[in-house]
Formats: C-alpha cells, structure tokens, sequence
C-alpha cells in the first residue's frame, strides 16, 4: 500500500512538472491540510449520519489527494440540498480562502435553509447556481484554484455525453492556468456493457477522462482511494441498490450492506497554462 501512494504521488508530480504547471503541495502542507481537516470532521457541524458515511467517503484523504490548502478559492459542485462536503469545506476555507457553492436549482431553498443555520459556520460561503445553458457563471472567470464534484456526472450523463459538456466547460472557465478539478463519481466496471447515459448511476472512468479532455483539461494523477472491490457494479436497481439509498428496501439487504457504499473512481485534473 505505501509502495502504491508513493508511485501515486511520483505520478501526480511528474504529471504537473511535465505540464509546467503550478508546483504540487508538499508532504508538511499535506500534513497540516490532514490535521485541520481531521478536526473538522469531528465538529458540531456534521451530524452523527453525516459522520458515519466517514469511512465510505474517504474525505481527508480525497481532499488532500486533490492538493486542497486552506487559504485556495474553491467552487464546490452540486453540493446537494444537505452539504455533506460543504460542512467539511466551509469551515476549512473560511478563515483564510474562499468558497463557491454552484448549486443546483432543484436544491437551492434547502441549501440555503442549512446555510441560514449556521452562519458562524457557513456565512462567507457565496453560492451561485449550474444550470447550463441559461446559469453557467459559478465563479468569475479565472478565478478559482480548485473546482470539486462528488458523485454528479452521472446525472448530467442522463442526456448523453453531450449533455455534461456544457459543465466541464464551466469548470474551465472558472479556473486559473494550473488551477486543479477533481472527480469523484461511482466508477464502473470495465466488463460490463457500455452505458452511455449511465442510467445505472456508473460511468467508465476511460469516459470521465475523455469528457475531462474534450473541454481543454490533462489528468495529471488518479487514486484508488474511494474504490471498493467488492462492488461489482451490477446491481438490479444500479449504485441505488447499495447504500445509503438501499432502494431494493429488504431484499437482500444484508448482502448489499456487507458491500458497502459504490465503487468510486478519484480523478485529479488540472487546466494547462
């Protein structure tokens, strides 16, 4: 397993260095990243169902594998009507970075209803929405050193590959030259039939990566962090058969519990200078 992060870590290096881009964060940044990430996961913010996914999500790890540091200006996709990585993310930038959450419309009332909440917590977060074609502007125009989404291609792909163009465009946009967009989404299984509209709720990572570079941008590293070998990724009611959504309801709910959360591909990829 070490072996396998530092092979991972000598990719991502050579990858940004080969692309002349932006320098990759250090182990000591990584380490106080890890340290002030770990302590907010356990803060009042998150609630105890929020806190048991933990182990699924893998959220320290995933965001430090993405390079996050504390004082960067960060657009958080579709963070969903609860904010599961808003409440990690608000509260690790407030101080010294900034916060964009591109909403979708669906979610808006919601989103702001927990943000009202709280406002020590979540009070310089500035929400725009992604809405494409009509509401695209998440950010200014280069201005954001990281754009994140969690587990929402696949809904965009709902239309076709054409469909989720329009916001990895977006996502360019919005970065600064050698300015970092990470992925994460449920991962599919090479052996399975292409499914191009990822009704299953699975994309093939091959497939993220072409969306990713048909809009201008060059993956530079990709984890096995959220994976989960015992996901087969053939499921009767797709990734919602698993948890947390258990959509099957009874039937054969242990098994799908003894599974666990999706197979999960992590995707780093940074806009060229």
């Amino acid at each position: 397993m070490r072996k396998t992060k530092i092979a991972l870590a000598t990719i991502a290096v050579a990858g940004l260095l080969a692309l002349g881009l932006a320098r990759p964060t250090t182990a000591a940044e990584d380490a106080s990243a890890a340290a002030q990430l770990t302590a907010i996961l356990n803060g009042p913010q998150r609630s105890a169902a929020h806190k048991a996914r933990d182990r699924y999500r893998h959220p320290v790890q995933t965001l430090t594998f993405f390079g996050i540091k504390p004082n960067m200006t960060v657009v958080e996709i579709w963070p969903g009507a609860q904010g599961w990585y808003t409440e990690i993310l608000a509260p690790f930038l407030r101080d010294h970075g900034k916060l964009y959450e591109a909403i979708s419309p669906r979610d808006k009332e919601k989103f702001h209803s927990k943000l009202a909440a709280d406002p020590a917590v979540y009070g310089k977060i500035i929400v725009t929405e992604l809405a494409p074609p009509e509401k695209t502007e998440i950010a200014p125009p280069g201005s954001a050193d990281m754009v994140l989404t969690f587990r929402n291609v696949h809904d965009w792909l709902r239309g076709g590959p054409d469909a989720a163009e329009p916001y990895f465009q977006a996502f360019y946009r919005v970065l600064k030259p050698g300015g970092i967009l990470g992925v994460v989404d449920h991962a599919a299984r090479p052996n399975l039939p292409y499914d191009p509209k990822a009704m299953s709720g699975y994309v093939r990572p091959s497939e993220m990566i072409s969306l990713a570079e048909k809009a201008g941008f060059k993956l530079v590293a990709q984890s096995d962090i959220n994976a989960n070998p015992k996901d087969d990724t053939n499921h009767p009611a797709g990734v919602w058969t698993l948890p947390p959504t258990l959509r099957l309801g009874n039937k054969d709910r242990a098994k799908y519990l003894a599974i666990g959360e999706s197979n999960r591909m992590t995707l780093k990829f940074v806009k060229p200078r």
